[in-house]
């Protein structure tokens, strides 16, 4: 982890180390509820602005997913998420996506390509059996 290009402060220490522990890909809400149990005294609003800061510099990775809020990923390198459209549980998945998949758009367009968001959707495990229970309570 490169923390040269920030102040590490016993904060943003705690943050980093409290969301690598963490594989759920925390809301900024979720995250300020774990890092209180070693910080009680931390306020919401210093979490969310050392995030958004951990963030600029390239130490932690922001996941913006339409109509919900942020998560936060302690994963930079490019890699790609699936989305529970039931309890909002976010995971990363293994996918070899990659921009020379998507290499042709510009050709095909008069953009010229320089990046691109690649959401998956669907329903985890425990939403599907969920939703399979409830269905056959039905028929």
């Amino acid at each position: 982890m490169n923390t040269e290009k920030i102040k590490m402060t016993r904060q943003r220490m705690v943050i980093l180390e409290t969301l690598e522990k963490s594989h759920i890909h925390p809301t900024a809400d979720e995250l300020y509820e774990l890092v209180r149990k070693k910080i009680p005294h931390i306020s919401l609003a210093t979490v969310y602005r050392n995030l958004e800061s951990l963030s600029e510099a390239g130490l932690v990775r922001k996941l913006e997913f339409a109509g919900c809020q942020k998560r936060f990923d302690i994963t930079t390198s490019d890699h790609h998420h699936i989305r529970c459209l039931g309890c909002g549980a976010v995971e990363d998945i293994p996918c070899d996506c990659t921009k020379d998949t998507f290499s042709d758009i510009d050709k095909k367009t008069d953009y010229e390509v320089v990046g691109f968001h690649l959401e998956f959707t669907g329903y985890c495990p425990r939403c599907a059996g969920k939703m399979a229970r409830k269905n056959k309570r039905e028929k």
